[in-house]
């Protein structure tokens, strides 16, 4: 950790290539932490970027010991980026942030209090009025999140917005990795965790240049289906895996079994017979294939349980403060 001082509020900010955004985002965060009055800290994570980011960063935290930040070695991604700002946040509510300035910063007192008033563990940010393009955003945006509510279990309008407050003693039990940062509210509803859902301003992107395209949307709908995994199945693999296999091993015998009466009842023989003949095997081949990879699976969640080994995501180059 940066410092054992416990603090009331931690601001978590991932950012990569924002030199143009952040010497107003850090004003604006500044003041609207200050007029709260409560102790806080906002932590920067830069993602390996090229640009002067860094340096505005390290100015900042010369004239202000609140201000933290981390530069990655490389470009590793958002969510190993969000994993190391909350490793590091020490406050009782951290709140996350896009630092494109597309979120209102002074939305941030609004989300806390309705943390606290509504005595939940997750305040999630709803860009009711979204700001982006219709089809490259607002469209793949809204399948995404009615996939992710089916998936899932838990309804929200808005899983991509990072404006969102945390309990501390919910968000740090949850393992980040891949592109699972999106679905936080949801591992911490799998928790038992209280999630609600408020609006929150969102404005048009003014400067810099995006860092999302189409190819995001793959790699939502490949995460969700480790998100339905995670949920359901992440101790027990083999009710995953064997619920199929069983499955098809009973299409197997099923197809087996018209087979043998075409040949024995029908008596129809030859060539005839070859295609179901083969879908039998495929069958019970497939079948017993995957629940061996549920056994595996299982070994392997097993022994991960045992061990606890912790596997870094990411790679720190510099601290300050």
């Amino acid at each position: 950790m940066l410092h054992d001082n416990k603090v009331a509020l931690s601001l978590v900010a991932p950012l990569y290539q924002e030199e143009l955004c952040l010497p107003e985002l850090i004003s604006r965060l500044t003041a609207v932490f200050e007029g709260m009055g409560e102790s806080y800290e906002l932590v920067f994570v830069d993602d390996g970027s090229r640009d002067n980011s860094f340096e505005i960063l390290r100015k900042a935290a010369a004239g202000n010991p609140n201000i933290k930040a981390l530069r990655f070695t490389r470009n590793f991604g958002q969510t190993p980026a969000m994993a190391a700002g909350i490793d590091v946040a020490v406050g009782d509510v951290i709140i996350t942030i896009d630092s494109d300035l597309q979120n209102s910063p002074e939305d941030i007192p609004m989300l806390v209090q309705a943390l606290r008033d509504n005595h939940v563990d997750v305040v999630s940010g709803w860009r009711k009025d979204r700001q982006d393009r219709v089809f490259t955003r607002k469209i793949p945006s809204w399948c995404a999140n009615r996939m992710v509510s089916l998936f899932s279990g838990l309804s929200l309008h808005d899983y991509g917005c990072s404006l969102k407050a945390y309990r501390a003693s919910f968000l740090k039990r949850i393992s980040l990795y891949g592109e699972m940062h999106r679905f936080i509210p949801a591992l911490i509803a799998r928790e038992g965790g209280k999630v609600i859902e408020v609006p929150v301003n969102h404005h048009a992107r003014t400067r810099g240049v995006s860092k999302y395209g189409l190819e995001r949307v793959e790699k939502v709908f490949l995460d969700l289906f480790l998100l339905k995994f995670m949920s359901g199945f992440s101790t027990r693999p083999i009710h995953f895996f064997g619920r199929f296999g069983l499955r098809m091993i009973a299409a197997g015998f099923l197809v087996g079994g018209y087979t043998l009466y075409m040949r024995f009842i029908q008596e129809i023989q030859g060539l005839l017979l070859l295609p179901l003949v083969m879908l039998t095997m495929l069958f019970l081949i497939l079948g017993l294939q995957t629940i061996l990879m549920g056994l595996l699976a299982e070994i392997g969640i097993r022994t991960y349980h045992e061990c606890q080994h912790e596997k870094l995501i990411y790679v720190i180059a510099e601290k300050l403060n």
